[in-house]
């Protein structure tokens, strides 16, 4: 195969990366800028870039771009320590493959290649996500089983038709934010991401302090918060409601720290989901019936 580029200006991250790709069996180049970076391209192709944001001189945006334009089927995932989901949007629109947050979990980055590779390979494969790592496992009910009954629906499952970047405030913190979203594979169900790469299932047991509501019966929240491995998403609790309209099952949603929702209703994101549109799955959809009442923590009374 032809190499992959890794284009980063800290020799130490440059010789680490091609350390952990060249134990995969994956030949690598490396690049400290965008003119050398320019110059391997001319010398020969490449199979995927591994691109920073920062760079002296024309910075990783400008190379992206520049990338799209002259060579639009090459895969870019984008990396940095101090951008955000600003930027990961701006760079997803841009074209990038994907975006990695330094420092990176190889486990991660390499799972995303892989990915990004196969994704190259056949059209259909091309729009899905990079990333591998998302949990198929099939949802279990955590509550009393008598009261949750699993049945065949009969109908297929669905993912969105393209990627699609909402740019907005968070309700709570006041601060910009963002999210991409982007088909999934089938089985797959709500997945949100952070910008590190941990994904967390959008299921009632992702919820914050889920283990604690179960064993003390009590929860309170003014948002719904799902948590995994320190990290967190906030706000979800409009995003899931459209999701769940609009008849979607597997979606990839890359987030950081909170969804962003300026006037408390799902319209946006209808209107985002509206603008991707929808894909029938080749498999088929699971649905959980509610066969008695089920409650977590304590009711208000009122």
């Amino acid at each position: 195969m032809n190499p992959i580029v890794v284009v980063d200006d800290e020799p130490a991250i440059r010789s680490s990366l091609a350390a952990v790709l060249e134990d995969e069996g994956y030949p690598v180049r490396c690049c400290a800028h965008a003119r050398e970076l320019y110059d391997a391209l001319k010398e020969q192709p490449m199979s995927l870039v591994l691109l920073d944001i920062w760079l002296p001189g024309e910075d990783g945006m400008a190379i992206l771009k520049n990338l799209r334009n002259e060579q639009p089927e090459l895969p870019v995932i984008m990396m940095s320590g101090h951008a955000g989901i600003e930027a990961a949007v701006s760079a997803i629109k841009l074209g990038a493959r994907d975006f990695l947050e330094k420092p990176l979990h190889l486990d991660v980055l390499l799972d995303k290649i892989t990915g990004a590779l196969r994704a190259t390979q056949s059209d259909e494969e091309a729009i899905l996500p990079s990333d591998t790592r998302i949990e198929t496992a099939p949802y279990q009910p955590a509550t009393n089983r008598q009261a949750v009954e699993l049945r065949k629906s009969g109908r297929p499952q669905c993912t969105l038709g393209d990627n699609v970047v909402l740019n907005g405030t968070g309700l709570l913190s006041g601060r910009n934010t963002g999210i991409i979203l982007s088909p999934a594979p089938p089985n797959s169900g709500i997945q949100f991401q952070t910008l590190d790469g941990i994904s967390i299932p959008g299921r009632i047991t992702s919820l914050e302090d889920y283990q604690h509501a179960q064993s003390q019966q009590s929860f309170t929240a003014n948002s719904t918060v799902l948590a995994r491995e320190n990290r967190r998403v906030r706000t979800v609790e409009h995003l899931m409601a459209a999701l769940s309209m609009a008849g979607l099952d597997n979606v990839l949603i890359k987030a950081d720290e909170e969804i962003p929702n300026v006037d408390g209703s799902a319209l946006d994101f209808a209107r985002l989901l509206d603008e991707a549109g929808t894909v029938d799955q080749d498999a088929e959809v699971t649905e959980a019936v509610i066969c008695e009442k089920l409650s977590i923590g304590e009711e208000d009374p009122d």
